[in-house]
């Protein structure tokens, strides 16, 4: 009896000792490409850091027709969250996921504000990467699980140039990291 008693503390500390191992050593999130160039869609991307929501962001003459307004949640991998807390700067292979949500009011017992429903509407993927031109990249994901790089021509790439409050990124919507980014001076000068 005392040595199945044994047994069972030795492999309940095993248990113990491997989930301490999985927890703070969790897979690294790092920029995934098909054989064609097509970036994959990070699968746990909802798993990572939360930044922050924004409510009809968007700046697109398609977006502002819309007959519907839309919440746009940022994630960003943990890694490249962790090195801007040290830095203030983002590293490579930082991949920031803007998920689209239809808003939606007078919904079960919400009489007047506005709440996420539904399935996702649109994701976008804004990653740094020493590949592409600049350094970063956009992707648009549709339906699919992945998805075409968006030509370095179209506006997002000159609107997050000029008004990104640090390396293209609108850290300026992020409340947790522009203090960061204070504190640490890399805040683009002209922002």
């Amino acid at each position: 009896m005392r040595n199945l008693k044994a047994f069972y503390m030795l492999a309940a500390l095993l248990l113990l000792s491997v989930a301490g191992v999985t927890q703070q050593n969790p897979p690294r999130a790092v920029p995934e490409y098909t054989s064609d160039g097509q970036m994959k869609l990070p699968s746990h991307y909802r798993e990572w850091i939360y930044l922050t929501t924004g409510f009809d962001m968007s700046y697109s003459e398609a977006a502002m027709q819309m007959d519907h307004r839309m919440f746009d949640n940022v994630f960003v991998n943990p890694e490249a969250y962790r090195a801007f807390q040290e830095t203030g700067k983002w590293p490579e292979n930082t991949m920031l996921v803007l998920e689209g949500r239809r808003a939606a009011d007078k919904g079960s017992i919400n009489k007047r504000g506005n709440y996420q429903a539904g399935n996702t509407m649109g994701i976008e993927v804004h990653v740094k990467d020493t590949r592409f031109p600049g350094g970063w990249a956009f992707f648009a994901f549709g339906d699919g699980t992945t998805a075409k790089m968006i030509p370095v021509a179209r506006d997002c790439y000159s609107c997050h140039l000029e008004h990104g409050a640090v390396d293209t990124t609108f850290v300026q919507f992020y409340p947790t990291l522009l203090p960061v980014a204070k504190d640490k001076g890399t805040i683009r000068s002209s922002y």
